[in-house]
């Protein structure tokens, strides 16, 4: 916490997590996951899908979809923050242009008839493409200002600085 007169505000560290190293490596997992997947959908997805049952070869498309369309919002909000991160724009800029990418919701809970008889490589980058979602949307917490709810407060103003960025990272591993 900065002391400033009789008033204490907290240090914003959000817009500095995001713009770190940390974010370096997650612009190059999320673009390695957008590449796999393209791969696997135009080739080994595709002769893998022809095997299934009418049922699962319609779920395997919907959830190819639903794949694909989120990891296409994930690009767009990877672009925008490196573009900032380098300077290209500012973060009014990209946060007029984040407010434009309506990512799909996760769905609560995934299953139901016939996901287990998806391909295991489909449901391996659907999880992924998951997590992927989820640590995105915690640095865009971040990068907003928004603190994880789960924190509880400390005296310490260092103390509490800390634990908000373990927190934050816990749920990246």
């Amino acid at each position: 916490m900065v002391e400033t007169g009789e008033t204490k505000s907290a240090i914003a560290i959000g817009p500095r997590i995001v713009a770190s190293g940390g974010f370096d490596a997650l612009y190059r997992e999320g673009m390695g996951l957008i590449e796999a997947v393209a791969t696997y959908l135009d080739d080994k997805g595709r002769i893998e899908s022809r095997i299934l049952s009418r049922e699962a070869g319609f779920l395997y498309a919907t959830e190819s979809m639903r794949l694909t369309t989120r990891l296409m919002q994930l690009a767009s909000w990877l672009l925008l923050q490196r573009a900032v991160n380098e300077g290209e724009i500012t973060r009014e800029n990209a946060r007029s242009e984040k407010e434009k990418v309506k990512f799909s919701a996760t769905p609560s809970q995934r299953g139901g008839p016939g996901y287990d008889q998806l391909p295991a490589a489909l449901r391996d980058f659907i999880d992924k493409g998951d997590r992927l979602f989820e640590r995105v949307m915690q640095l865009d917490a971040l990068e907003k200002g928004n603190l994880p709810e789960n924190v509880p407060s400390r005296v310490n103003g260092v103390a509490d600085q800390l634990a908000r960025i373990k927190a934050a990272f816990a749920r990246v591993e």
